[in-house]
């Protein structure tokens, strides 16, 4: 009796969040968890980018961490291990950004020329790259943009280069090149030509006096660990509510169909109740899975280069392909699209075998092998440990690149020496690239890549336990 009396609970909870008959739209009973998968997978780079709003907004003045929102900020320091906001950052580049809030204003965004890579990358709600600025776009020079929301009427003047964002959260991404410390003065006089202010202002001539923002310590987490370790009801809700102003795109209507039949929508409420008596403990398998199941659902992506691997086309620029969306957002989210920077990335060795800190590894390139970038484009190799994060070492080096002061063999080859204590040869000090004692793996950042990348004439060297 139990039993009949939970299934016609079931059955009217369907009823009343979908506000439709069972024929139309109620999902089948065991078709709930896949249902209640797909939500979360759409849901999710949403969610997470809206975590990490408001995380770098949670501050009442400008920092080089924070900004309130429709203000930049920047960051004065190469990323370290003590960085936890976002996945796998790199240690190239000084980051400029900015969140905007479209829902009332209309922003004017100025992107510089610089004398080195400085690309600017404009992304929406869902992580889609809407616009390129600067190095990796079709122009390189400086140029100022109007960016508007979904709901903008206004005018659009002549001389600003119209940016209509889908969503009314939008994320500014600068990267600016640093090629050590001796050369940040030269970062910051590029990031402060960067401009951000309203429409309004840019019009009128006036200076922008940004509004003061505010704290809570509520927002004082970091994005990754706080939406994975939402509930149910906390993460369908905050979707809802998100999806009412950075509304779904035409092309994802039949997504939003079969996922308000669990209470996911715009402006819908979501009852956890529909879980069921196991939904819990189905939720936490769910998410400790979601990497691995997100991944082998990706594998149409994925392009093999030896052991390296990176995935491609469509990156930064989804479309429909939600596993795939989230599989980046959860690994690296704000990446750029393909022709900006690919990612190639390797946990194991030549033969199959998965990175162990116990070992010592040696990338050889060969005299010709180095990664070939176009003009202002550049390469590095970067160690992170298991959760994405760089690895607290004793000489503070998370990368080598090619402003690495490196020593070459004899033959102009080079042999990159990855192991938890400094090489035995000092005169290989500037070769190591320390790893943590436990799994691993690696990230080899080609900006503005060459063709011979993509059409596989080029190779990057495979990685092999020293000897």
């Amino acid at each position: 009796m139990k039993k009949i009396t939970r299934i016609i609970c079931l059955f009217l909870s369907l009823l009343f969040l979908t506000g439709c008959t069972a024929s139309q739209n109620e999902p089948k009973t065991e078709s709930i968890k896949e249902t209640i998968y797909d939500a979360y997978v759409y849901a999710f780079p949403l969610v997470l980018v809206n975590a990490t709003m408001e995380k770098m907004t949670n501050t009442v003045e400008p920092t080089t961490t924070q900004a309130p929102p429709n203000q930049l900020f920047h960051s004065h320091n190469l990323a370290n291990a003590s960085a936890k906001d976002v996945v796998t950052l790199n240690t190239d580049t000084l980051y400029s950004q900015a969140f905007l809030d479209l829902s009332d204003t209309a922003m004017v965004f100025v992107m510089p020329k610089a004398d080195r890579f400085c690309s600017g990358e404009i992304m929406d709600a869902y992580t889609n790259a809407v616009k390129i600025t600067g190095s990796g776009s079709d122009n390189p020079d400086q140029t100022a943009f109007l960016i508007t929301g979904p709901d903008y009427s206004g005018e659009i003047p002549k001389d600003l280069v119209h940016v209509a964002m889908p969503t009314n959260m939008a994320w500014i991404l600068c990267r600016v090149l640093s090629y050590g410390e001796a050369d940040l003065d030269n970062v910051y006089a590029i990031q402060n030509n960067i401009q951000l202010l309203p429409l309004t202002n840019y019009l009128s001539g006036e200076a922008y006096i940004p509004a003061k923002g505010s704290y809570s310590e509520s927002n004082n987490f970091i994005p990754i660990e706080h939406v994975l370790q939402m509930t149910p009801a906390e993460f369908f809700n905050t979707a809802n509510q998100l999806m009412v102003a950075n509304p779904p795109a035409s092309a994802d209507q039949a997504m939003i169909e079969k996922i308000s039949a669990v209470g996911v929508g715009p402006g819908l409420e979501f009852d956890p109740a529909i879980l069921g008596d196991s939904g819990q403990d189905e939720w936490n398998t769910m998410i400790n899975d979601l990497s691995t199941t997100l991944f082998n659902d990706s594998q149409d992506f994925l392009v093999q280069m030896n052991n390296w691997r990176f995935f491609g086309e469509p990156v930064a620029e989804f479309g429909t392909e939600y596993d795939y969306r989230a599989l980046i957002a959860l690994n690296g989210l704000a990446a750029n699209p393909v022709s900006v920077a690919i990612y190639p990335n390797a946990s194991t060795t030549s033969d199959g075998v998965t990175f162990d800190g116990t070992n010592n590894y040696v990338i050889h390139f060969d005299k010709e092998q180095l990664p070939p970038t176009k003009d202002t484009g550049f390469w590095s190799i970067t160690a992170y440990d298991s959760d994405n994060f760089l690895i607290d070492n004793p000489i503070n080096r998370y990368s080598i690149n090619d402003r690495s002061a490196v020593t070459y063999n004899q033959d102009g080859s080079l042999d990159l020496l990855l192991q938890t204590q400094a090489p035995a040869d000092a005169t290989l000090a500037n070769n190591w690239l320390p790893i943590s004692a436990d799994n691993f793996h690696l990230y080899l950042r080609i900006y503005l890549p060459q063709e011979s990348v993509f059409d596989g004439s080029w190779q990057p060297p495979t990685i092999k336990k020293a000897e």
